[in-house]
């Protein structure tokens, strides 16, 4: 249960506050405590593949909020008001598909017109990877990957609503869109995530020509073989033609040569 979650990690978060470490390592045992509860009803055969992996993706949305607000604390101040600051998920965890070692696709994004400037934004979100990726003596919690926000690797780690709505409406690769077809609002503002929602489905809706978006599909889904070359005689089921991966390219191109005149085909 999401909200039981919630209140129980809160708990664990309050008793700790103030001790950096010690919250860090609560967000470790709670993360682990579920999980492996998990793990046991999976053994014993009481989930199917994708409750288990709609429970495991509901658990991360559970840390990731839990650790913004941790985070902000120390950024801010205590004290002071909600950061205008959102997560957004994608890859396994915007489509609800994590597994036990799942990284976190993940992009930052705030809402400017407030007093507070995108420099502590980028030093939130940055204590935030922190949180998630470092070891501590009570273990290891997510490893994440930023990769996916806009100019990727080389971009800046938080981007404005506006800036990354201008990104995907005039820069954004074919391959960024069909990344939005699992993309989801997973933890910070509701207002902001009820506005990239809105802009998710807008651009996944935009009239394309399907001969050119195809061609398109068809580059990226080559480019990614050529850089998974198969080793052995046995099947990739993820990599090899006809495995995970393509299912997943010839999905995002119906989406997005279908959805302008099928909104239905933008739901995650």
């Amino acid at each position: 249960d999401p909200a039981a979650w919630r209140a129980e990690l809160k708990r664990m978060l309050a008793e700790n506050a103030g001790d950096q470490e010690r919250e860090m390592d609560a967000l470790r045992h709670f993360q682990h405590a579920q999980s492996f509860r998990l793990l046991a009803q999976d053994l014993a055969g009481q989930l199917t593949v994708e409750r288990l992996a709609d429970h495991l993706s509901a658990l991360a949305d559970v840390i990731l909020d839990a650790t913004l607000s941790a985070c902000w604390a120390y950024v801010a101040g205590e004290g002071a008001p909600p950061p205008r600051f959102a997560v957004i998920g994608y890859g396994k965890l915007g489509g609800k598909e994590l597994g036990y070692a799942s990284d976190l696709d993940i992009v930052f994004v705030y809402e400017g017109g407030d007093d507070v400037g995108p420099e502590r934004y980028a030093r939130l979100a940055q204590r935030i990877v922190t949180w998630l990726t470092a070891t501590t003596g009570a273990g290891h919690l997510y490893d994440t990957d930023l990769r996916l926000r806009p100019d990727g690797a080389a971009g800046l780690m938080v981007s404005s609503l506006e800036s990354f709505r201008k990104y995907q409406r005039t820069q954004a690769w074919t391959w960024e869109h069909q990344a939005l077809t699992r993309a989801r609002f997973v933890a910070g503002d509701a207002a902001i995530g009820s506005a990239f929602e809105a802009e998710r489905e807008a651009i996944l809706r935009l009239p394309r020509d399907p001969g050119r978006l195809r061609a398109e599909v068809l580059e990226m889904r080559q480019r990614m073989r050529d850089g998974h070359v198969n080793p052995g005689t046995r099947f990739d089921v993820k990599h090899d033609p006809g495995g995970m991966v393509d299912v997943e390219f010839v999905v995002q191109y119906l989406v997005l040569a279908h959805a302008h005149a099928h909104p239905e085909l933008t739901r995650n």
